[in-house]
């Protein structure tokens, strides 16, 4: 990417999926094998197997500078991947912008409205409506998308279940209070090796403790894996049926 940014003409903008890697910004399923790249018209084109060009109107504060490259602003790169990717892929963008303080979501609201009535408007204020900064992962990100398209309640965020004495006990992926169930994304970065010494059985044996006190304090938990969220109907499955346990059924 950035040998083919040395090549540009003046005044091309690296932008979409490439934006974003240079801005540090995840991507799922979403291509990369051709750097994508804005100019403003009336420039013309249809780019090149390595390059895919775009022609749209950029104002000066939507672009920025990283290693000598310039790119869009981070407000820009995800308004620009919301109205051309797919819902789930923008959202996970969207979402990690959010949480890392990268973006306001005013500013990417600001961004949209100033685009005006090009393609991809409607599905980009979806997203932005979806987004939520407190998302922590991609698998975070991919489930939220995944229980809306399932038809299930909209659950809470990050949500805290305390003792009587208030101290914590869990601080869960999701939550739904009205039906004592917690859902847990279990992404296996937490169960490996983190460089202490400690065997990565512990973390598994600390997580069953964690996961006994939530059921102790009479939640339900479900919980599911990367690979459930190619089965829908399993984590379906897994929610409802928590519902069930807790007197609750949908």
């Amino acid at each position: 990417m950035l040998a083919t940014a040395l090549e540009l003409r003046s005044g091309t903008v690296v932008s979409h999926a490439s934006a974003a890697v240079l801005l540090g910004l995840p991507l799922w399923r979403i291509g990369t094998e051709r750097v994508h790249v804005t100019r403003r018209p009336p420039a013309a084109g249809s780019g090149s197997a390595r390059v895919h060009l775009h022609v749209a109107r950029l104002a000066d504060d939507e672009t920025t500078c990283v290693d000598g490259v310039v790119t869009t602003s981070v407000a820009r790169t995800v308004v620009d991947l919301a109205r051309t990717e797919s819902y789930e892929s923008a959202v996970v963008t969207a979402d990690a912008a959010l949480a890392a303080g990268a973006v306001r979501r005013d500013e990417l609201q600001a961004c949209l409205a100033r685009m005006g009535p090009v393609p991809g408007t409607r599905r980009a204020a979806r997203v932005l409506a979806f987004a939520d900064g407190r998302s922590e992962s991609v698998g975070e990100s991919r489930s939220r998308v995944l229980i809306e398209r399932l038809g299930l309640p909209a659950p809470d965020l990050q949500v805290r279940i305390v003792r009587p004495d208030r101290t914590l006990v869990a601080r869960c992926d999701f939550g739904w209070r009205d039906r004592t169930t917690v859902g847990e994304f279990d992404g296996r970065v937490k169960y490996r090796a983190d460089g202490s010494g400690r065997d990565p059985a512990d973390a598994v044996y600390r997580e069953k403790l964690r996961e006994d006190e939530i059921r102790d304090s009479r939640w339900e938990v479900a919980r599911w894996g990367w690979a459930d969220l190619d089965t829908p109907a399993v984590v379906a499955r897994r929610i409802t049926r928590a519902f069930a346990r807790a007197g609750r059924p949908f």
